[in-house]
Parts: C-alpha cells; structure tokens; sequence
C-alpha cells in the first residue's frame, strides 16, 4: 500500500481518477473491473477515456510489484498504444497529439519525470523536424502553451502541452532533422527543484520508440551478422574473385561490411565472401583495400561517359517533398489511372464573373475568380454524381456524404492540397475567401492538419496561372478523383448561318478516375454535369 500511495502522488493521472468516478462511474467499474483486461477491446472505452484526459497515449514505465488497480490501468494505457496507432492510420487524427511516456523514481535517484516523443500531427506522419522551440530549459508550462514548432510532412505545426509543469531537458533542439514518430525531443517535471538532476539526462536506448512501422525491407542476411572472421594463413589473402557474380544474383554481407564498404566506395560485387555460404564480412572489405584496391571515388562513380565535368548542386529535399514523392509514386503504382477529357465552353462563365465582380467591387468585397467558379462547378457535379466522390478499401467502396475539395497550391516547400469542407453549399464569395485565406497559409507553412485532412475530390488548375493548355493529374489517394484544369482559349467555330463564324472560348478539363471505383460510363457522367455548370453557370446559383 505504501507504494500505492507513492504512485498516486507522484501521478496526475491517477489524482484524477475521482473526477473518472465522478463523471461516469460505469467507465470507471468496466476498466478497474477484474476481467478489465478481457474487456480491453472496447475502443470506445478506450477512445473515451483518452479523449478526456484520463489515460496517456503512450505506456506505464512501472515496474515492480503493484496494486492490481494499477496493473489493470497500465494495461489498458498499452493497449491504447495500438488502438490508437490503428485509429490514426486509418485517418482520425488529432492536431496535438503528443506521445508522452511516464517515469517514476528509479535507482539513478531520477524524481518522477516524462519524456515527451515527437508527436504524430497528420495520418502519413512517420517523423518531423524541429523548427524551433518557443520554451527554452527551465520554463515553467502549462497546459495549452505551445512547446514548440514541428515542421511536418505537409506543414509547421505546433505541439502544445499536455500538463502543468516544467521543461527540464531538451533533448533534440531547434533544427533537429528526420526524427522519427515517439523519438524522446523533451523532458518535463512536475518540480521546479528537479530540473538540474536532468541536466545530463538521456532517453534510454532500450526503450522503443513509438514510431510508425516502417515498410518491411528485404529478407535479412544469414543470422551469423557478428561472426568473426575465420583464422587465416598469412599467404592466401583472398579477396577478389576471379569473376564478378552473375548479374541479377543477390550478394550477401553482414552489416557492418556493407557499411565499410559504402564508406570507402568499395563495390560489394568486386569481393569474394569468405564468410558462412559466401557472406562478405568486414575482413574481405580489409582484405580488398590491403591489397592495393582503390577505393571508389563518387564522382567517378557518378561519371558520365563523356569526358565533359558536370557542373552541379544538391538540393536538399524537404519533409514536404518527401513525402509528396512518396504518395504520388504509390498512387501510380497501386491505382489503375485512366483519363477523360472535355472542352468547355467558358464565355457564359466569363461573361457571369465580370457581373458578380462589380457587384463584388461596389460592396467591397473580393474578387471572384474562374478558379472558384470551376470549384463550386466540381462539388455541385459530385453532389449529382456521388459515385465520384468515393474511395476504394479492399472490402468495400466508401461513398462520401461530405463534398470537400482539396485545391492544389504550389509555395516554395512544396506542393500543398488544403481543403474547402462543404463547398457545394458554401457561396462562390466563401469559396474564394477561404481558397485565399489557406493558399496564403500554404505559402507560409502555417496549415493546420484540419487544413488539409478530409478532403473526397481535388481540383489541380495550371491554366490560369501558368497558361497550361491541357494535362493529366495523379489522383490523391485515398481519393478516387482529381480534375485537371488547362487554360481557355479563343476559337473559331461556326455560326449561326451556313457560311458564318464567330469566336468563342473554351477550356480544356481532364478528369483523372481510379477504375476501381469510378468506371467509365460514371466518369463520362460526371463530366457531363461539370461541363452543364460550367456552360451554363447561372445554375450553380439556384
């Protein structure tokens, strides 16, 4: 019992179960039941509990022997873990979400403590950046204080605190790269006196972090990684073969002579392997340099056949970046892409944008451009033709109630996709607010995950600014649509009388369709509703 007690001072979490008990009892029997942990499936319960604060997102560090109700409570905290992991996979995401592990008292004399991991901000977030910290070591924090600025894979974000306290130790500091999801970047304290024994901290290595999963690399080399060298005689020093491997044949080394020979540019397909079944190892990497091999030069390496120096400059690639390729290589890759392609006749558009534009002007309000009109004209298609606004999953299609089109925005970071929620019910001068308001958080880095999260269809326009005549669009996955958009130009075509003509203006659209989800005859439907709006646009206004 007396440690009972250390636990529940030392911890809010376990201070506030009467507030648990006061505002819904029955969640409270149902976890601290005897059967809690054949009961811990319920992810409502769970979710619940998480959402209002009374169980952390990430594991009980506790160790030891402890009451049963704290058994029962650190169980259910890990079996959040992965509820949780699945829940955001699958695309709930929470703006601050921040991993947050517990630490009691230990045998290094270290006071109740927590290490804060880097969060998961977005559902594709697999590490972050640090941008800066707003608090420095020493600060005292309070719940809903920004810590600090995670440049994401789509945008800047800030983590707020979770808890009353005060930060210790940071541990990854302003300009930190490529951390990975739950990787420690601070500690807080709940005591001001404690702050300098974490002077010298560091996480433990042992602990995992809570970083998403990775995708499964190749099959490993043979087990024996660390196996030593076998004992040779002076004279056989072996270590080129007498012919290269046959091309296309996997060569196997232990990790520590892939590493050597990545170091010093040594092509692994030059060595013989010496090890169990032919594994390279550290010593055939030796060997090779010993015997007068010249390492590899990159430039050599990356030579052209011509004699001719290539002048050059590395780029480095942005989070954003990354993970844009990313997306985009697995929609080509995974979604059956075919194209529709349509002419529309913008005149009447026009001619209705220069009318709402004065009446826009003599209000004071902003300018209504063909971008917003081609927006309102693509959700009021999907609302005609909802099949459209769908995605695939391998057991069924989901079909969307919501119609919130991402809009595309090239900035200097890269290509952003906020989104406008509801936008077939939302008036031409709303869309054109909001489609400013985020393209102008874009191109500062400022979008919030709720800017661009959600969205069922995209609009992607390189006509107007850019004067692209017509292109094809990689769809945005989980979507099954995204409209390419090409600017308009002047025509002649055929009057009213046999040998009369006039000029007119069209536009050319493309429609890109996951064939999963969107056949043919659907798509060719949707096109023909867009074009109908498009041409005749005083019916968006009905």
């Amino acid at each position: 019992m007396a440690y009972a007690s250390h636990l529940l001072n030392h911890s809010r979490k376990l201070r506030i179960a009467s507030n648990l008990v006061h505002h819904d009892p029955a969640l409270l029997v149902r976890w601290f039941s005897s059967d809690a942990q054949t009961s811990i499936n319920r992810k409502s319960d769970l979710w619940k509990m998480r959402s209002q604060g009374y169980i952390t997102s990430t594991r009980n560090t506790v160790s030891g022997t402890v009451p049963n109700f704290t058994r029962n409570l650190s169980v259910a905290t890990m079996k959040m873990d992965s509820i949780g992991g699945s829940l955001f996979n699958g695309g709930i995401s929470r703006g601050s979400h921040v991993q947050r592990r517990r630490g009691y008292a230990s045998a290094a004399d270290l006071p109740p403590h927590q290490e804060i991991g880097m969060p998961s901000l977005s559902p594709t977030m697999t590490e972050g950046n640090i941008a800066r910290w707003l608090k420095k070591e020493g600060d005292k924090v309070s719940p809903g204080e920004v810590l600090c600025e995670v440049e994401t894979d789509k945008a800047t974000v800030e983590m707020e605190c979770m808890e009353e306290g005060y930060l210790a130790k940071i541990i990854r500091g302003d300009g930190a790269k490529e951390i990975k999801v739950g990787e420690v970047i601070a500690i807080t304290v709940e005591e001001e006196g404690d702050i300098a024994k974490f002077k010298d901290y560091q996480p433990s290595a042992s602990e995992p972090a809570t970083a998403a999963p990775k995708e499964k690399s190749a099959a490993p080399p043979p087990k024996k990684q660390a196996v030593e060298e076998p004992t040779r005689e002076p004279e056989p020093k072996v270590s080129k073969p007498s012919a290269p491997p046959p091309s296309g044949d996997r060569i196997f080394a232990s990790p520590l002579a892939r590493k050597l020979a990545e170091e010093k540019n040594v092509p692994l397909s030059s060595i013989k392997g010496t090890g169990p079944e032919g594994l390279i190892v550290k010593g055939d990497i030796d060997d090779y340099l010993a015997s007068g091999a010249k390492e590899v030069s990159a430039p050599s390496r990356a030579k052209v056949a011509t004699d001719a120096a290539l002048d050059y400059t590395d780029i480095p690639i942005s989070q954003i970046r990354k993970i844009t390729a990313s997306r985009l290589l697995l929609s080509k890759q995974t979604i059956p892409h075919y194209y529709l392609t349509v002419d529309t006749c913008v005149d009447k558009l026009m001619s209705l944008r220069t009318k709402l534009n004065s009446l826009q002007e003599a209000s004071g309000g902003a300018r209504i451009s063909v971008n917003d009109l081609v927006i309102k004209a693509a959700a009021l298609a999907l609302r005609k033709v909802p099949q459209c606004n769908s995605s695939w999953t391998d057991d069924y299609i989901r079909q969307y109630h919501n119609v919130n089109i991402n809009v595309a925005v090239q900035t200097d970071h890269g290509l952003f996709v906020p989104v406008i929620r509801d936008a077939d019910k939302k008036g031409l001068s709303a869309i054109g607010e909001e489609v400013k308001q985020l393209a102008k958080k874009a191109k500062e880095n400022s979008l919030k995950p709720q800017d661009y999260e959600g969205g069922t269809f995209t609009v992607s326009n390189l006509g107007g600014p850019f004067g692209v005549k017509q292109f094809c669009a990689i769809i945005n996955p989980p979507q099954a649509g995204i409209l390419a958009v090409g600017s308009a130009e002047k025509r002649v075509v055929p009057g009213s009388g046999p040998e009369e003509f006039k000029f007119a203006s069209f536009m050319a659209v493309t429609l890109s369709c996951d064939h999963r989800v969107i056949d043919g005859a659907i798509g060719a439907e949707w096109l023909k509703a867009f074009k109908g709006y498009i041409e005749n646009p005083e019916s968006m206004l009905l």
